[in-house]
């Protein structure tokens, strides 16, 4: 039965990417504001993929509650962090976004 549910949330995780992805993709038909290319469209996928990949991680492999919680949150803040550096630049890393 937990293999099940572990498989399940993978399934789950894999499904909500190109769905999240389908929000930009949809606001590029009605505003000029958002105007994504390939190579955005495939990094914020590496991006979400890699979030998704280590949450499985941690929720498969940490039993404690409390670490899991902690660990959540510290890969919740990288990838914001890492999002908003890819996308305005707040940290001013020759990565960041023109």
């Amino acid at each position: 039965m937990k293999i099940m549910t572990k498989n399940k949330r993978l399934i789950i995780i894999l499904l909500a990417i190109p769905l999240i992805l389908l929000f930009p993709l949809i606001a590029m038909q009605f505003s000029s504001e958002v105007n994504w290319s390939l190579v955005d469209f495939l990094v914020m996928g590496i991006l979400l993929l890699g979030f998704g990949f280590m949450l499985e991680i941690v929720l498969r492999k940490v039993s404690k509650k409390k670490i899991r919680i902690a660990l959540i949150a510290i890969i919740f803040i990288a990838f914001l962090l890492i999002w908003a550096e890819l996308s305005v630049g707040i940290f001013g890393t020759p990565f960041a976004g023109s």
